[in-house]
């Protein structure tokens, strides 16, 4: 039985339109190091990719033992954005797929609406994927929980069952799966590593892939 085509696709932000997590897990790692908790880039990345900035502290502090100090994620996310206009580049591909998908699509990201906003005005995909911008910030629990998912779903007018979520990340694998939805991981961002595809198939992606180009195929109904 042919699989039916999607009528919405609900993108991650950081990972799979912007290449920000090598740049993030960068910025994370030294400004953990400066105050005595060492983490690698790598260990960043293992660790919190794909969950909110509320959810990251509370991991730290329960893996450290200590609070942060207060102004740690103000300064943290004051050094992203300027590591961001720096050097952030979408993800290849990106650009085109956005620009040529005949399918309705929307952003739903752990990070925070300014970051979003920020991240993919700097690399020029903001005006298409304007207004359907979904965030943590607008639901109970962030990934690996479906509320997010779920909430962009009901926005956009579109039952979960007909929609494919792209994640690069296991929390939004997981959380995609939890809003019964198709999700699709993608594993082709500078921080991905070999062992992700089959970490991400794990997690429950129907498919994965490395391409940003090859998504348009891929959505479409098997005959």
């Amino acid at each position: 039985m042919a699989e039916a085509a999607a009528a919405l696709v609900i993108f991650d932000c950081d990972g799979v339109l912007v290449d920000s997590e090598i740049v993030s897990a960068r910025t994370l790692s030294a400004a953990l190091t400066e105050i005595g908790f060492p983490l690698s880039p790598a260990d960043c990345i293992d660790r919190y990719t794909g969950i909110s900035s509320p959810s990251m502290v509370r991991l730290i502090e329960a893996e450290w033992g200590r609070p942060l100090p207060p102004d740690f994620l103000d300064d943290l996310r004051a050094v992203d954005a300027a590591a961001y206009r720096a050097e952030l580049k979408p993800i290849p591909g990106a650009r085109h797929v956005l620009e040529t998908l005949d399918l309705a699509r929307c952003v739903a990201s752990s990070g925070r609406l300014v970051k979003m906003r920020l991240t993919l005005g700097l690399t020029g995909l903001l005006p298409l994927v304007e207004p359907n911008l979904f965030s943590a910030e607008m639901v109970a629990h962030g990934k690996p929980a479906p509320d997010l998912f779920l909430f962009a779903a009901k926005r956009m007018g579109v039952m979960p069952a007909d929609c494919v979520v792209v994640e690069d990340s296991l929390a939004g694998v997981q959380a995609g799966v939890a809003a019964g939805m198709r999700v699709f991981g993608f594993a082709g961002a500078s921080h991905s590593r070999p062992a992700d595809a089959a970490a991400l198939r794990a997690a429950g992606a129907s498919v994965v892939f490395d391409r940003m180009v090859e998504l348009p195929a891929l959505l479409a109904p098997a005959g």
